[in-house]
């Protein structure tokens, strides 16, 4: 568009913008807790999927999020992301890595400014502007300095339009891609002849000494009934030839690198909940110790493994010790990698651990209860349907997700020819 002036985001602010808090995150313990938004909660298109929220002890009203504030992440390997708070996600306050603006919605529309910062033009301002150090930033001044092309707002308002039903396509064939994978469970419970119990969520219940002599555990929730009703299923499970535990077929790799590239590194927001895909947004890699792992080892996160983050290895490289690193022993005959990682990823697994795990803010499940989990094994035909079923599903995933993505991208593109022309824009 000709004649849009340049404006900085400085100049289209109510308030000065703002840093966040500094108080230290603590669990949520009811959801209607304060929340405590923090550049790890979001990506580039908001709020990570299956995210959970922390919340702080002390609540500072100068930090509360109003809808549409727009938040910019000032340090750290993400410094530039931003994120576009709305009130359906609950009362929120943010935190001191992040940068408040407040738009003055007579001037601009947040959403606008918010889609801009999606724009090539905004990426190439953010690779310019960040100091090259062992932490990357950008202060507030900097972000104030920016200049957006500002057309009239019923131009801003069909620019957002567009951009909202582009998004909502998006975001719908990335939940398409997940419920194909997700909805493995279902089949692989089918193919097993299994069927779990119902959730018991009594209160109380009794058990006898004997059943108690010589565990590892000694605790309520590992006896649960719930729990004991979902290894008797796995045992009998119809077209099982067997049940086993995890440590009869498979060994736990804890070989220690401490010395890697970046790229070969995958840590715990490098895997996707439930559908043991690789996430497509890069993450910090992580200092000092990783794990090393080779191609067809299956990595089961030991921290909240109620999430499911299982990968089959495609690649040999090296992971977070928060990983466990899981290897069919060379003995055994007739399981198959891509199996056992599904059967991990499934509510087979979850039955078990959601009444194994230790600690209170960061539950875990510890090397010696890993071991002990019971998976069901059918026979070789069995678990080549189940796998031939998952190379399906995610074939069809990552259509949808390339679909996606393209859509996504051309609407950028769209957007910002439209602001800048084409000559710009690039």
């Amino acid at each position: 568009m000709k004649g849009i002036p340049l404006m900085p985001l400085g100049k289209l602010v109510v308030c000065e913008p703002a840093y966040g808090s500094g108080e230290r995150a603590i669990p949520v313990q009811d959801p209607n807790d304060m929340k405590y938004i923090r550049i790890t909660d979001f990506d580039d298109d908001g709020i990570v999927p299956g995210n959970e929220f922390a919340t702080v002890e002390n609540i500072e009203d100068r930090y509360r999020l109003d809808d549409g504030d727009v938040l910019f992440a000032r340090s750290g390997a993400t410094a530039g992301k931003t994120f576009i708070y709305s009130s359906d996600i609950g009362p929120s306050i943010f935190a001191g890595y992040c940068i408040r603006f407040r738009f003055d919605r007579e001037k601009t529309l947040p959403q606008f400014i918010y889609f801009y910062t999606k724009t090539s033009r905004y990426e190439a301002w953010v690779r310019s502007i960040q100091r090259p150090s062992g932490q990357p930033n950008i202060n507030k001044e900097e972000f104030k300095s920016f200049t957006v092309p500002l057309p009239p707002l019923p131009v801003q308002r069909e620019m957002v339009r567009a951009m909202e039903r582009a998004r909502e396509s998006r975001r719908r064939k990335l939940e398409q891609a997940d419920a194909l994978l997700s909805g493995l469970d279902a089949f692989l419970l089918d193919r097993l002849g299994l069927t779990l119990p119902e959730p018991d969520n009594r209160l109380a219940y009794a058990m006898r000494l004997s059943s108690v002599h010589g565990s590892k555990q000694i605790g309520a929730e590992y006896f649960r009934p719930e729990r004991l009703d979902a290894l008797r299923a796995i045992q009998t499970a119809k077209k099982a030839k067997r049940a086993a535990r995890l440590e009869d077929v498979a060994d736990f790799l804890r070989e220690v690198s401490t010395e890697y590239e970046a790229e070969q590194y995958l840590g715990l927001a490098g895997v996707h909940s439930q559908t043991g895909e690789l996430a497509e947004t890069p993450e910090e890699p992580g200092k000092g110790q990783a794990f090393i792992y080779k191609q067809n080892d299956v990595l089961f996160a030991r921290l909240r493994p109620y999430l499911n983050k299982v990968w089959r290895a495609e690649r040999d490289g090296v992971c977070s010790t928060e990983f466990h690193v899981i290897r069919i022993k060379k003995d055994i005959s007739g399981l198959l990698p891509d199996y056992l990682a599904a059967v991990l990823r499934s509510s087979v697994i979850v039955a078990q651990t959601k009444h194994m795990m230790t600690g209170n803010t960061h539950p875990r499940l510890a090397n010696e209860d890993v071991v002990d989990l019971l998976i069901p094994i059918p026979d070789e035909r069995i678990q080549r349907e189940i796998v031939d079923d998952l190379h399906c599903r995610r074939m069809d995933a990552r259509r949808l997700r390339e679909e996606a993505a393209h859509e996504w991208e051309a609407a950028k593109a769209r957007f910002e020819v439209e602001l800048l022309g084409p000559e710009l824009a690039d």
